[in-house]
């Protein structure tokens, strides 16, 4: 365990079929042993205390969906913007809110359509970021999950890709961010788009990427 206290704070609900309590809870342990207090939530009223988030060293989003109110959006953000980090996976973090345009800012990205079911793809390192905390001495792996097509912010920097192939309506494939990191002021926020339940935190790489990413993401 770390000598270092930090403060965590875990935001999960929404649509119950991405398992919010079940899979945060498989990261609370971990957050743990790297010398984090864990507080956790399960209501978004938790966004309208901004001396909380402020004095909050990173906060992990599971929340698929929903509603935010303007002032919660507005008090995450600003805690942000001062250096608290952000980071969640799947529809937990890019799937939320779909309404909210100044939180899909935050986030670098929105979730528009995955295809139907769960299927065999690969999740592509770029090279050009191979020495990136969160995918260092990573390799291309497998996956068997649902796959997300998503809408991106250029600022955002993409760390792993998945593609894509030819339907009947596109005639060539699509390169689309799996993983990626951005800074929002003194912020850093972390997306993998992986994790649409339990057993995809099997893959060792999909939990070492994804426990790197909430280290990374924190103040």
């Amino acid at each position: 365990m770390t000598t270092d206290t930090r403060r965590a704070l875990v935001v999960r609900g929404g649509w119950d079929g991405h398992q919010p309590v079940a899979i945060s809870d498989g990261f609370v342990p971990f957050l743990k042993e790297q010398g984090f207090t864990v507080e956790t939530s399960e209501d978004l009223a938790v966004y309208e205390d901004a001396e909380r988030l402020a004095a909050t060293d990173l906060i992990v989003q599971c929340w698929t969906m929903g509603t935010i109110t303007r002032e919660q959006s507005a008090n995450l953000a600003a805690a942000v913007r001062a250096g608290t980090g952000f980071a969640g996976w799947h529809g937990g973090i890019v799937d939320s809110f779909r309404a909210d345009v100044g939180y899909q800012l935050l986030t670098g990205g929105q979730f528009l359509m995955h295809p139907p079911g769960f299927h065999d793809h690969t999740v592509h390192v770029l090279p050009e970021r191979a020495d990136h905390p969160v995918v260092a001495g990573l390799d291309d792996f497998a996956v068997h999950t649902e796959q997300y097509w998503v809408l991106t912010d250029p600022h955002i920097e993409v760390l792993a890709t998945t593609t894509f192939p030819p339907d009947e309506l596109r005639d060539r494939p699509a390169v689309m961010p799996a993983v990626w990191t951005r800074t929002w002021g003194a912020g850093r926020v972390f997306v993998s788009t992986i994790g649409h339940k339990t057993d995809d935190f099997d893959v060792p790489e999909v939990r070492t990427l994804t426990e790197r990413g909430l280290l990374w993401a924190s103040r």
